[in-house]
């Protein structure tokens, strides 16, 4: 429970008068480090400090930390979040609630603006606090002046005892005397007073005695906290720089001879994961397999066998012949050949990451501000377009009479999306409301591919595809990402919906969070993990596709997917297996039999299998791609410039322009100048909504070009449509629609 106290009237100083200081206590958490996350602690408001202690019982005896306000920024940050920078620290504290939040912050403002005043009119203070060393010489000042002070109250105690025994005895001697009755009373009087003015000077020596152990006391234990802190902090910071000049020697060594050191690719991938579940997959790589052992979980293991031949359907049996053979696919590659196959070698300009990110943990990724350095030059818009890479796997799909077929290639095209990612791990553009990337492939592949920048807080992208070859995709994805100290997770919400026209089957699925790893030191790499559930609306066929997280220490595959397609009925008629990063195959089951007892009394079903057949492979990566922030082919071409694109469209972007020429600092120039007109934009519709509030008009908020918000038949859900005509306006070239946003 917070308390909030009212303290009395502070000591007011010649001219000035202060309000007075609240004293705020209660719990917050806040964050320690990245083993341990945020800790629950209890904090003390009180005379411009704000001060810290694991429990309450620790106020009588150690204290944890001290902010001084005074000198304190105060930031709020996302929904219950609030940070205190101060001498270069940050601190990251959370409340339970909004309201507690709004209540700490009100509480801290208050004391820091009181703070400051106090502070400004004070003859001691000065335009800086005191370095460390000034604390401690601050300090052992203060207790010798302590110890001068005693000295000369004992010396007073000394003679205020000398003079008031022998007042004593000269008022003694007056008793003795004769005299009248009063003045007797009057010396027994002034005989009282004396002593009782000694027994006072003594508990005054001692009260000050009592103040001056305890200072010393807490002085010795505070020095020696802070001695020990900063040797942690010393040993902490020795021990990054040489972790950092051991990468830098290994990169370095690595670029000289990369043949030398693909051995030791795993080794960078040293995180364990967060999930080590029993899995049983099978991998499905080399091997013939004939016999699957699938638990009640839905957990495949592959076992060994061999005669059986594939009778797969010319779907499906195909594989990649087309891709060799089929002279549709040879003009293909002939057209694509006109396009550009490369784009100027990234620079090779060195930033620490962590420097940025290290006062970002817990906020959406979206939010945080972050030079070009970090960014591939392409936009988010362009990195959703990017997953057509292989349509033609939705082209072979549309011509395939079994759904349970269909299904399986519909799956190996959700795993190939995540094949351009596995050296991917820079950052895309984060799109400006309004934006719209546009990819005609109709000519080359058929389908004609536009999208839109719906929303940017969440950000949320609207994407349609419409294919000549029969089959329609769309799609709205909002993007929900978190720093976490050691990696990013970028969670995709939204679904992917699919229609094949002559069937008429309509297919869901949704996308796994990506993780990137090694922020703080190490080779950054990516992991895909999670699982993606397919889902055919028209038959209820379905495929459970499971992405395996790393693990350093399992003997499995790295980035394995499994997957099981069953129709309506539960009953399982293909087994998929590969990985995201290279290729997906399928096993068409003839057989199964219950087996052994599982762990966990997970009862096993063992499958009798053809063949596997590969549904897709990755294409290989083009010439120099390292130095191409490691783009696919069809990667290369995104950022193309066109004639005729709206004058939304991605490509006219200037900062990503600018960066993929290899001009970063202009292209740094050109993002903040971007993001403030932004931002100004959002200040004027708010001011608009506002106004219309007050004025008790309907308001409209922003509304997309070529999108319109529905509601989705099959879940029930809000989602953004296209509503058409962006075609018909590049024909006529009337952009009027569209707003100026570069």
């Amino acid at each position: 429970m917070t308390e909030l106290v009212k303290s009395l009237p502070s000591p007011s100083l010649p001219g000035l008068q202060l309000p007075y200081l609240d004293n705020y206590k209660g719990w917050l958490f806040k964050w320690t480090n990245y083993l341990k996350g945020y800790q629950r602690r209890w904090f003390v408001l009180s005379n411009g400090l704000l001060s810290y202690y694991r429990t309450q019982a620790e106020m009588a005896h150690t204290c944890r930390g001290t902010i001084p306000l005074a000198t304190a920024h105060i930031e709020v940050g996302d929904t219950c979040h609030l940070v205190l920078t101060c001498g270069g620290r940050s601190y990251h504290l959370k409340a339970t609630s909004e309201g507690e939040c709004q209540r700490w912050v009100s509480a801290l403002q208050q004391a820091k603006a009181n703070a400051t005043l106090l502070m400004h009119h004070s003859d001691d203070s000065g335009d800086e606090g005191p370095t460390p060393q000034e604390d401690r010489a601050l300090s052992q000042g203060v207790l010798k002046t302590l110890n001068s002070k005693l000295d000369d109250l004992s010396t007073c105690n000394e003679l205020i005892g000398k003079h008031g025994a022998a007042l004593q005895r000269s008022l003694s001697e007056l008793e003795d005397l004769r005299g009248s009755a009063d003045s007797t009373d009057k010396v027994k009087a002034v005989n009282e007073r004396a002593t009782l003015f000694r027994i006072t000077s003594n508990a005054m020596i001692n009260a000050c005695r009592d103040f001056l152990d305890i200072a010393e006391s807490h002085s010795r234990r505070w020095q020696k906290a802070l001695h020990y802190e900063r040797e942690q902090r010393h040993h902490l910071e020795e021990t990054i720089e040489q972790l950092a000049k051991q990468h830098n020697s290994l990169e370095t060594a690595w670029r000289e001879n990369p043949t030398s050191y693909t051995g030791v690719e795993r080794s960078r991938e040293g995180d364990l994961s967060d999930e080590n579940e029993e899995a049983e997959f099978f991998d499905a790589m080399e091997e013939t397999p004939a016999f699957i052992t699938v638990t009640a979980s839905g957990n495949v293991q592959h076992k060994c066998s061999g005669s059986n031949q594939s009778v797969m359907s010319s779907g499906v049996n195909n594989d990649w012949t087309h891709n060799e053979n089929d002279t549709s696919g040879t003009n293909h590659m002939q057209l694509r050949r006109t396009r550009r196959t490369h784009i100027p070698d990234k620079p090779n300009y060195s930033l620490n990451l962590w420097s940025i990110m290290k006062n970002c943990i817990g906020k959406d990724l979206s939010k945080i501000p972050m030079p070009v350095n970090f960014n591939e030059p392409l936009s988010m818009l362009q990195r959703l377009t990017e997953d057509l890479e292989y349509s033609e796997l939705l082209d072979r799909a549309a011509r395939c009479d079994s759904s349970l077929e269909q299904m399986c290639l519909v799956a190996a095209f959700s795993v190939s999306s995540y094949s351009t990612t596995v050296h991917r791990t820079a950052k895309p553009f984060n799109p400006l409301l309004g934006e719209t990337y546009e990819l005609d492939r109709l000519e080359e592949y058929g389908y004609r591919s536009i999208s839109e920048q719906v929303s940017h807080h969440p950000p949320a992208a609207a994407h349609h595809v419409m294919s000549q070859r029969g089959w329609t995709l769309w799609q709205h994805i909002t993007i929900d990402s978190k720093f976490r100290g050691k990696y990013i997770s970028v969670m995709p919400l939204g679904n992917i919906h699919l229609h094949f026209h002559s069937s008429g089957n309509h297919y869901m699925w949704s996308k796994v969070t990506s993780t990137v790893h090694n922020i703080i030191v190490g080779k950054l790499w990516i992991d895909q993990s999670g699982d993606i559930d397919i889902v055919n609306t028209t038959s209820k066929d379905t495929c459970r596709l499971k992405f395996s997280p790393y693990s350093y220490f399992s003997r499995e595959v790295p980035r394995k997917v499994t997957g099981v397609v069953e129709d309506r009925g539960g009953t399982a008629h293909y087994i998929l297996s590969g990985t995201w990063d290279n290729k997906m195959e399928s096993a068409k089951i003839v057989d199964s039999s219950q087996g052994c007892g599982g762990s966990e009394g997970k009862q096993k079903t063992v499958y009798q299998t053809l063949q596997p057949k590969v549904l897709w492979k990755k294409y290989p990566l083009p010439e120099n791609a390292e130095n191409m922030h490691f783009f696919s082919s069809l990667a290369l071409t995104l950022n193309e410039p066109e004639e005729g694109v709206a004058p939304t469209d991605s490509r006219l972007r200037p900062d990503q322009r600018l960066m993929e020429a290899g001009l970063w600092d202009e292209a740094n120039a050109q993002k903040q100048r971007l993001e403030e007109r932004q931002r100004l934009e959002r200040k004027r519709r708010e001011a608009q909504a506002n106004r219309a509030l007050e004025e008790g008009q309907d308001i409209e908020g922003y509304q997309p070009v070529w999108f319109e918000k529905r509601t989705d038949d099959t879940t029930g859900e809000s989602t953004y449509i296209y509503k058409g005509g962006y075609w018909e306006a590049k024909e006529r070239q009337d952009w009027s629609q569209c707003p100026e946003i570069f």
